[in-house]
C-alpha cells in the first residue's frame, strides 16, 4: 500500500494488509524483538505458521511496512512540488500539508521507523535510506527556492528538524482532536521553516 492510498484514497484491504497492520501495531508498541510470529498470528486470528503464506518472516513484514512508506513519501512529495512549480511558497505549504496528513494517519509506522529501521537486513535498509534522502532533497529544492539565503546543507537541517516535529504524532496524546492537531502541526512546521 502506498502513502497515496493511505492518505488520499482508502481501498479495500487484503488479508495481507490486515496482517501487516497488526504486525506494525505490535512492533510499534512492543518492539521488533518483543513480538513473535505466533504473537502476530494470535492477533490476526491465524496460526503463526499460516503467516508464512503472506510473509517470509518478521524481516519481510518490516520491509513491507517501511519500504512502501518511503516510496510513497517520495512520490507524493514530488507530485506536490511539481504541482506548484514556479510557486515555491505554495509548494512548501503543500509539502507540509502532505507530511502532516501522513504523520497523523500513520503514527505506528512512524514509531516503527524511528525504533526499528536499523533491524532491517542491509540491502532493504540501504534502499529505504536512499528513498528518504531523495525525499529530503525534494524539500531542500523547495526550501532553497523559498529562502535563497539558505545553503543546501542549511535547508537539510531545517527539513530534518521539521520532520522531527511533524513525526511527533506517536507521542501526542489524544486530548486534542485530529483536525486541531493538524492545524497546530502545520502552523509549527511552517513557522520553523520560515524563521
Amino acid at each position: 500500500m502506498t502513502i497515496e492510498q493511505q492518505v488520499d484514497t482508502p481501498r479495500k484491504r487484503s488479508r495481507r494488509d490486515e496482517i501487516l497492520q497488526i504486525a506494525v501495531g505490535l512492533f510499534a508498541t512492543r518492539g521488533y524483538h518483543g513480538v513473535s510470529m505466533d504473537d502476530i498470528g494470535k492477533e490476526a486470528g491465524v496460526t503463526g505458521p499460516a503467516l508464512y503464506h503472506h510473509f517470509a518472516g518478521k524481516d519481510a513484514m518490516l520491509v513491507a511496512a517501511l519500504k512502501p512508506v518511503s516510496e510513497g513519501l517520495l512520490s507524493g512529495g514530488r507530485e506536490r512540488a511539481e504541482a506548484h512549480q514556479g510557486e515555491p511558497t505554495a509548494a512548501l505549504e503543500a509539502l507540509v500539508d502532505f507530511h502532516v496528513e501522513f504523520a497523523l494517519a500513520n503514527p505506528a509506522v512512524i514509531a516503527l521507523h524511528l525504533h526499528e529501521l536499523d533491524r532491517l537486513p542491509e540491502e532493504p535498509r540501504r534502499e529505504i535510506r536512499r528513498l528518504q534522502r531523495r525525499y529530503v532533497e525534494e524539500w531542500v529544492s523547495v526550501l532553497t527556492a523559498v529562502r535563497s539565503e539558505l545553503t543546501d546543507g542549511e535547508a537539510r537541517v531545517l527539513a530534518h528538524a521539521v520532520f522531527g516535529l511533524m513525526n511527533s504524532t506517536p507521542f501526542l496524546a489524544g486530548e486534542v482532536d485530529r483536525d486541531r492537531r493538524a492545524v497546530l502541526l502545520r502552523a509549527a512546521a511552517l513557522s520553523a521553516l520560515s524563521a
